[in-house]
C-alpha cells in the first residue's frame, strides 16, 4: 500500500538541532563510558538530557563530573522513583522538547557512540523522520537487529538475509530506543513514549506508531557499539540473549498494552494475538533453557500473563495522546 504523503522534516543546517536523550539506572560505569564517547563526537549534539531513574549508585556523581567537562550542555533529570526505561525516555523526551530539540536521539546507557555518528545520521534526516543506525556488539562485530512488527500476532520478528543488499535504507515498522533518531515533529504527532510499559515493548510500539505516519528505517551506517556483555546463542536468523526475571515478567505483562494499542488502531485480532502471546512465552522459555540453563524464571511469565489480561480488559485504557493535533490533510494507512 502506498505511503501517505507527510512532510519530511527539514534537513538540519548543523548538529545543533540534535538532542541526545539517555535513560539510565544504576549503571554508572556504562554511563561514564557513553558520556566519554559523546564528548569525542565531532560534530556534537546541541545538548544531552540524562534521565536518572532514582539510581542508588554514584550515577549522580558521574553526571555532575561529565557536565563540568563537556563542551555542550548536559541536563540532569533525576526522577524520584525508578520509572523504568519507558518512564525514563518519556521524561527525557518531554524535557528535550521543552528545550527546543528538533531531533531526538534516544539511547540506552550500555552503548558507546562511534566517531562520525552524527554526520552519518544527518545525511538521512532530509528524507526520513525516524532513523536507526547500525550497531556493533561488545566484541566489535556487526549486530543483526533488523525486525518487522506483525500486528496480527502483536510481536516483532527478525528479517532474514542482507536487508541492505539493494538499498542503504531498510524500511520497517518497528523501533528501538537503543539509537532511535526521531524528529520532534513526529514525536508531537505520536505523543510521548508510554511510561506504562516500564521496560520491554515501549520502543517496539513507538516505532509501529511512527510507521503509521511515515517511513521508519534502519540505515547502513554503524553509529553505536554495545559494551555490556551478554550470554547468547546464535539461532541463525537472530541472536538470543540472556535476560532477567523482571524483564520476562514485563515481556508478558506488556502484551496487554500492546494489544490495547492494536485495538485502538483497529488492528487487534483476538486469535492472532493469543498465538503471539504463546510465541512470546515460548521464546522466553527457550531463553531460560538454552541461554541461561535454568527454569526458575518461568513463574514470572505466568504472573506477567495474568497482569496482561487485566490490562487488556481495562475499558478505561487510552493510548498516549498526541502532543500536537495531526495535520488535517494527513491520510491514515494500515501497516
Amino acid at each position: 500500500m502506498a505511503r501517505p504523503e507527510v512532510p519530511s522534516p527539514a534537513t538540519p543546517s548543523s548538529a545543533e538541532e540534535l538532542t541526545l536523550v539517555i535513560a539510565t539506572f544504576n549503571r554508572s560505569g556504562y554511563l561514564r563510558g557513553l558520556l566519554d564517547s559523546v564528548a569525542a563526537l565531532e560534530p556534537a549534539p546541541e545538548r544531552i538530557v540524562v534521565v536518572d531513574n532514582a539510581s542508588t549508585d554514584d550515577t549522580q556523581d558521574v553526571i555532575t563530573a561529565a557536565a563540568s567537562r563537556l563542551a555542550i550542555p548536559l541536563i540532569n533529570v533525576r526522577l524520584p522513583v525508578n520509572a523504568g526505561g519507558a518512564g525514563g525516555f518519556s521524561a527525557g523526551v518531554a524535557r528535550a522538547l521543552s528545550e527546543g530539540a528538533s531531533w531526538l536521539w534516544l539511547m540506552d546507557d550500555d552503548v558507546v557512540v562511534l566517531p562520525g555518528a552524527v554526520t552519518a545520521l544527518r545525511k538521512w534526516t532530509g528524507t526520513y523522520g525516524c532513523i536507526h543506525g547500525r550497531r556493533l556488539d561488545e566484541a566489535g562485530n556487526p549486530f543483526f537487529w533488523q525486525h518487522r512488527f506483525l500486528p496480527f500476532l502483536g510481536i516483532h520478528i527478525p528479517v532474514r538475509g542482507n536487508v541492505f543488499r539493494d538499498s542503504a535504507a531498510f524500511t520497517t515498522n518497528v523501533g528501538c530506543f537503543e539509537g532511535m533518531l526521531i524528529s520532534a515533529d513526529l514525536v508531537r504527532r505520536i505523543g510521548l513514549p508510554d511510561e506504562r510499559y516500564f521496560i520491554n515493548g515501549d520502543d517496539e510500539i513507538y516505532g509501529w506508531l511512527a510507521s503509521r505516519l511515515t517511513d521508519v528505517v534502519y540505515v547502513n551506517d554503524f553509529v553505536l557499539q554495545k559494551v555490556r556483555p551478554q550470554k547468547q546463542i546464535d539461532l541463525g536468523i537472530r541472536h538470543l540473549n540472556d535476560s532477567s526475571d523482571l524483564s520476562r515478567f514485563y515481556s508478558m505483562r506488556n502484551r496487554g498494552h500492546t494489544g490495547q494499542y492494536l485495538r485502538a488502531h483497529g488492528r487487534y485480532n483476538r486469535l492472532g494475538f493469543a498465538l503471539g502471546t504463546l510465541l512470546t512465552a515460548g521464546k522466553e522459555i527457550l531463553r531460560l533453557l538454552a541461554v541461561e540453563h535454568r527454569v526458575a524464571g518461568a513463574p514470572s511469565l505466568w504472573r506477567g500473563w495474568r497482569e496482561s489480561r487485566l490490562i487488556l480488559h481495562d475499558g478505561s485504557w487510552q493510548p498516549m495522546p498526541p502532543l500536537d493535533p495531526a495535520p488535517s490533510n494527513d491520510r491514515k494507512h494500515q501497516v
